[in-house]
């Protein structure tokens, strides 16, 4: 599995999956290389992204793998070069968030991510289960 940075030329791929993001953050995602495409022998199977707060903490935004392609470790293969381009870019701590009755929780446990905090929106109409923030150090 590879991982490469979003490319204008697969705006369909991303937008198939990602109904986040309008055009102007998927330009964004190209323009800024915050975006990734998982690859598998030249087939795509998911993608990643990411922003940075305060304009030094990565923050993992999406990560999604097509159905045909879970269970098959391209999302742990993914994280770890993320962390890895991460680390190469001068970071040193990652975040990423999961609300408290998702099972993604467990998942990024396994991959050395330790809680570190959550956030609790209850007023209407924002209200949802805790987010719950972790981190990892790198």
């Amino acid at each position: 599995m590879k991982l490469k940075y979003v490319e204008q030329s697969f705006k369909d791929f991303w937008m198939s999956i990602d109904d986040h993001v309008n055009e102007l953050g998927f330009q964004n995602r190209v323009f800024t290389k915050t975006g990734y495409i998982m690859w598998e022998n030249e087939i795509s199977v998911g993608i990643l992204h990411y922003c940075v707060l305060w304009d030094n903490l990565p923050f993992l935004n999406f990560i999604f793998v097509k159905e045909d392609y879970r269970h098959k470790s391209f999302a742990s293969q993914a994280m770890q070069q993320w962390e890895e381009d991460m680390k190469q870019q001068g970071y040193k701590v990652l975040l990423i968030s999961t609300q408290v009755d998702e099972t993604a929780q467990h998942f990024y446990r396994k991959i050395g991510y330790v809680d570190c905090g959550g956030l609790l929106l209850n007023n209407p109409p924002f209200e949802q289960p805790m987010e719950m923030f972790m981190q990892k150090v790198i």
